[in-house]
């Protein structure tokens, strides 16, 4: 979090003319994730996992192969995997890894993506959490639940359609419906002016060799009603505003919706009555 201060405090120092050291400090304020320490409850969560690392190539930003690490716990026939949002890491769910591991016959998965957590890289992107997410069904074998938060969930529907993938359980909690906008929201909170931002975008386009407003989740959702898609939002949601949510829901009415209020976005993955209802979706789907 330290760093990402820093970030911050340079990109308000600088001059309005400095357009292309803003350009190079908005790279990393949007792309590095921060870090925070783990508490107790986590290091006693890890110490109990079974340990592995896995890698990805991340040609866009270090050139090169990075190591990310995985976690597991238990080992049943059903296969859960637990993908994290943004400036998170695996044990973040902690809660939500105490309530599963009462599921027999569960064996659960979880990962620090590469730029987040414990992993290796400075700086990150939802290609990196797609290619960590096909890294471990390839390595562990197909998940039957997969969940994740923010734009782990939106990670997860990517690779889950590149890989071909309909699992028995999608788990969405207050997913990252647009890219682009998300961006947007981010550099208006520092008063970025537009010109600057269109930069960027310009930037990101020219990098990744398509527009941020191609990451959106109707564009890479291809399920139907086969899938069981369990969706979690809360209504009054800043970070991935209802309004981008609802057009998306309004496309695929057969999705599970389940409106929190107050649950808040960072602070899902932690509601009890979210867990709770979490709980009852993945019982319901293996049993």
């Amino acid at each position: 979090m330290k760093k990402l201060r820093q970030i911050v405090n340079d990109i308000k120092a600088l001059a309005p003319e400095d357009s292309n050291e803003l350009g190079r400090l908005l790279w990393l304020y949007i792309c590095y994730s921060p870090k925070m320490p783990l508490r107790l409850a986590q290091e006693q969560l890890l110490q109990n996992a079974e340990k592995n690392s896995l890698k990805v190539n991340d040609e866009y930003f270090a050139g090169k192969e990075l190591q990310f690490n995985t976690f597991k716990w238990g080992n049943g026939s059903n296969k859960l995997l637990l993908t994290h949002g943004w400036g998170s890491k695996a044990v973040d769910f902690s809660e939500l890894i105490e309530a599963l591991s009462t599921i027999k016959n569960l064996e659960i998965i979880a990962f620090d993506a590469p730029g987040n957590g414990s992993s290796e890289g400075d700086l990150s992107n939802l290609l990196l959490f797609k290619q960590a997410v096909k890294a471990i069904a390839l390595h562990y074998g197909k998940p039957d639940v997969v969940i994740g938060h923010s734009l782990g969930a939106m990670a997860n529907i990517i690779a889950l359609r590149e890989m071909q993938i309909t699992p028995s359980l999608l788990i969405s909690l207050t997913p990252l419906v647009r890219l682009k906008e998300n961006f947007e929201a981010s550099m208006d909170a520092l008063n970025i002016p537009p010109v600057n931002q269109k930069a960027f975008l310009e930037s990101f386009n020219a990098k990744f060799g398509v527009p941020a407003s191609r990451f959106t989740l109707d564009n890479w959702y291809n399920f139907d009603a086969q899938l069981n898609h369990w969706l979690a939002f809360d209504s009054n949601d800043v970070v991935s505003p209802y309004t981008y949510l609802e057009k998306f829901l309004a496309n695929h009415p057969f999705i599970k919706i389940n409106n929190y209020e107050g649950a808040g976005h960072d602070k899902a993955i932690k509601s009890p009555v979210i867990i709770t209802g979490i709980i009852e979706a993945v019982n319901s789907a293996l049993n």
